[in-house]
């Protein structure tokens, strides 16, 4: 099994810094910026990280548990694919979910669905999905920051400064969960991933 082999999705980026793409330099050697620079970064780096513990684990790997535990790699991507979606295309653009999303019931059995239901899923349909909501993520925070900054505010009245911190926190919180996770899988552990290891 390969030990957290780099995404072979395409990516869009650019050199520099621009609102709605990943940086092109290494994003962990980021030391000092303005308000929208170092929260976008700060979201990058997570993301960048979370990515990397989930690439290059087989299906198997993908849906271990741990103890009692319902929680798996498989079921981290598609939970926060739908996290970013909630948040970013739901709540901010007032946009229609991805089409794995639609239709799902946000009664008492959603909290629980992603991670039952990536048993089902492809390891590279997950990582695929989950791509695809970082993208349009990217795309919508991008027009948001061009028209009202971090101010901007989604359907709740929540600041698109508070959303971001919100998903950072998502990610910092689901990233210590993979990291056992991968752990587990094959021995791969570490806390930031090598330079050539891209912003997925």
């Amino acid at each position: 099994m390969d030990t957290h082999s780099t995404p072979t999705a395409p990516r869009t980026s650019a050199p520099g810094f621009v609102a709605g793409r990943p940086p092109e330099w290494d994003i962990e050697i980021f030391k000092a910026g303005d308000e929208v620079e170092t929260a976008l970064v700060t979201l990058e780096r997570n993301r960048r990280t979370f990515a990397w513990k989930c690439w290059g684990v087989a299906a198997d790997g993908l849906q271990l548990r741990l103890g009692r535990s319902a929680v798996t790699l498989g079921g981290l991507l598609k939970h926060l694919a739908l996290c970013e979606e909630q948040k970013f295309q739901v709540g901010l653009a007032g946009a229609a979910l991805l089409p794995e999303f639609r239709g799902l019931d946000h009664g008492a059995t959603w909290e629980t669905w992603a991670w039952e239901s990536a048993a089902d899923d492809e390891p590279e349909a997950l990582r695929d999905l989950w791509q695809r909501a970082v993208h349009r993520s990217r795309d919508t925070v991008a027009g948001a920051l061009a028209a009202s900054g971090l101010d901007a505010v989604d359907g709740n009245g929540m600041s698109l400064r508070r959303l971001i911190s919100d998903l950072i926190e998502e990610y910092a919180r689901h990233t210590g969960h993979a990291d056992l996770l991968r752990e587990a899988v094959d021995g791969a552990t570490g806390e930031d991933p090598p330079g050539e290891f891209p912003v997925p």
